[in-house]
């Protein structure tokens, strides 16, 4: 199944309700986008000016750039991804000038890990330890997230500061559905866009070392159908992990934020992150976070804001 963009653009496949993504799409199509954003002059070949039928480089470049067949590569570029080895996996990466999450996308892709068949668990289980740990942080939001960027546990600042979690079903605390479907979430990000980017790149980079997961599956043809914004962004076929950065706000109740975050993947689960956001002392951010801490739950029905989750 596909959806057409707007203006009879290219149609963006969507997953069969219940299956899981197609693997070798995925390799050849994700091939295909980083071949096509790069050009000649870009790593080092002679660009005679002739007309060129695809974006980017053509095959038979990129193959000699990674030192493999004309043939070889056309067949990874076609899904075939069985017998890479490594070494070729490496050299390709180096030829298309991937990223270190590219890299391990491509890889995952090619030469996935073998998982046992069994069905996606609907709930992702959190230590008890990690949830006190939570309620410990005294005016710092934090939030654990899990796979498919679904909000998995929070604490009270984090509730006032990004939304009332705990009224929602459980189904709909994920990042991608509030990000895509809730105008106030387009609202509250004043850097929207790249927000958005960021949680298409984390699915994707999700996809790659899961593409049997039916709930993934079931998410992004959810969000592909009832989001223009997403289908744009997921055809691009962008991965990425942010573990620091700022992001600025727009809140209700206290107006603009600007707050640094850090992403601390546990060490005994790498599919939970926790993710902690802090205003530089003295700032008016800070200000603004200390007016909600001492506004306590008041703040957090009023604004878009609950208290400590369970999943």
């Amino acid at each position: 199944m596909s959806v057409p963009e707007p203006g009879g653009g290219q149609a963006v496949p969507v997953p069969e309700p219940g299956g899981g993504l197609d693997r070798r799409a995925e390799l050849s199509e994700f091939l295909r986008s980083r071949r096509a954003r790069l050009k000649p002059e870009d790593v080092g070949l002679p660009d005679y000016g002739r007309h060129r039928r695809v974006p980017g480089l053509r095959r038979e470049e990129l193959a000699q750039l990674a030192g493999v067949s004309v043939a070889y590569y056309t067949r990874l570029e076609q899904g075939n991804g069985r017998n890479v080895s490594a070494e070729v996996l490496d050299a390709i990466a180096r030829a298309l000038r991937l990223t270190d999450a590219e890299h391990a996308h491509l890889t995952h892709l090619a030469k996935p890990k073998q998982h046992k068949k069994k069905p996606a668990a609907r709930n992702q289980p959190v230590r008890g330890a990690l949830r006190q740990l939570l309620d410990m942080f005294d005016g710092v939001p934090a939030y654990l997230v899990g796979r498919r960027s679904d909000i998995l546990a929070w604490n009270r600042m984090a509730a006032a500061v990004f939304g009332d979690w705990a009224e929602l079903p459980t189904e709909q605390r994920n990042w991608a559905r509030l990000v895509f479907l809730k105008p106030e979430y387009r609202e509250l990000f004043v850097d929207w866009d790249q927000k958005a980017s960021d949680i298409v790149a984390f699915l994707r980079m999700d996809a790659g070392c899961h593409p049997d997961d039916p709930r993934l599956s079931a998410l992004v043809g959810e969000l592909s159908v009832k989001s223009a914004e997403f289908r744009r962004l997921w055809a691009t076929h962008d991965v990425k992990e942010k573990s620091h950065g700022v992001k600025r706000f727009q809140h209700p109740l206290v107006g603009e934020l600007s707050l640094s975050f850090e992403t601390f993947r546990l060490v005994d689960d790498a599919e939970q992150s926790l993710i902690t956001y802090h205003a530089e002392p003295g700032s008016p951010s800070a200000e603004a976070l200390r007016l909600l801490a001492s506004w306590g739950r008041d703040a957090t029905r009023a604004g878009t804001g609950s208290s400590t989750s369970s999943n």
